[in-house]
């Protein structure tokens, strides 16, 4: 199945006078046109390409990339406001359209606005909303407390900076946590330093490394002390055990032992990590 807004790697099928018409494993075809065409090729060359669709409403495909993806968040720039609303430069010859009613304010030529890009499920086209939190949901997260993030400035608040955590939730910086000069749309990677009631995540920046799996080493030391200086946890534990037991992710609590272990605080052994 060719995929609208996103990279697909189809065949080349044959070539005509408006370019190669490209083909996926069931046999669904897209046109790419003469401007896009390899200047050397074979039937049967596979191409990585993005397929949209053209100002005619029938897919293209093309070997751009463009800024955003569907399903992705960028900041992008309005290149002029119709009746219809507002196009965007998104890399692409064809511009990417923000209708009115998902615009959270009014959008002006030469101005930057981040966005979401999904798929119109009426039209089938790909459009743009700065309606960015309708997009994004804390009621079931996929995070956990002292995780490493990927976040995307969002809009500031009286008490702080709203961001994206990894395309999926609302989280926030308070303005007390913030050491550096931050832009809507802004990429960087954070810490989830709290999660408070109702699932909002408090992020935290900084290096990413020791300083921010201290605290998953201090839980380890703390429920090591608790149980006579014993977990029955290894590398080799589920996931899920890990989690609920000491509340963080494998992934850092791997990385929490090796700091422990390095600082001679704890001895790793087949059963379990013991207190020195």
């Amino acid at each position: 199945m060719i995929r609208i807004g996103e990279v697909n790697t189809l065949e080349i099928l044959r070539e005509t006078d408006h370019g190669a018409y490209l083909v996926d494993t069931e046999d669904n075809e897209v046109l790419l046109p003469n401007r896009y065409v390899p200047t050397a090729f074979k039937i049967y060359d596979k191409l990585e390409v993005f397929v949209y669709l053209d100002n005619e409403e029938r897919p293209v495909a093309t070997t751009d990339m463009p800024h955003i993806k569907v399903g992705e968040f960028a900041l992008l720039r309005c290149n002029a406001v119709t009746e219809y609303g507002a196009f965007l430069d998104w890399g692409l010859v064809k511009e990417l359209f923000c209708p009115f009613k998902e615009q959270a304010f009014k959008m002006k030529p030469k101005g930057w606005y981040l966005v979401y890009c999904y798929l119109d499920e009426k039209t089938g086209r790909l459009a743009a909303s700065s309606k960015t939190n309708s997009f994004l949901d804390n009621k079931e997260l996929t995070v956990s407390q002292f995780d490493e993030v990927d976040i995307i400035v969002s809009h500031p608040s009286d008490i702080g900076m709203n961001v994206i955590v990894n395309k999926a939730h609302m989280g926030l910086i308070y303005n007390d946590q913030i050491f550096t000069d931050l832009s809507v749309g802004d990429k960087l990677k954070g810490i989830v330093k709290k999660v408070r009631p109702g699932n909002k995540l408090d992020i935290s920046l900084g290096q990413i490394g020791y300083r921010n799996i201290e605290p998953n080493a201090e839980r380890i030391m703390h429920e090591l002390h608790d149980n006579s200086g014993f977990l029955n946890l290894t590398d080799k534990s589920d996931p899920e055990v890990i989690k609920d037991v000491l509340q963080m992710s494998k992934k850092n609590f791997k990385k929490a032992v090796g700091t422990l272990y390095k600082q001679k605080q704890i001895e790793i052994k087949p059963d379990g990590i013991y207190l020195v």
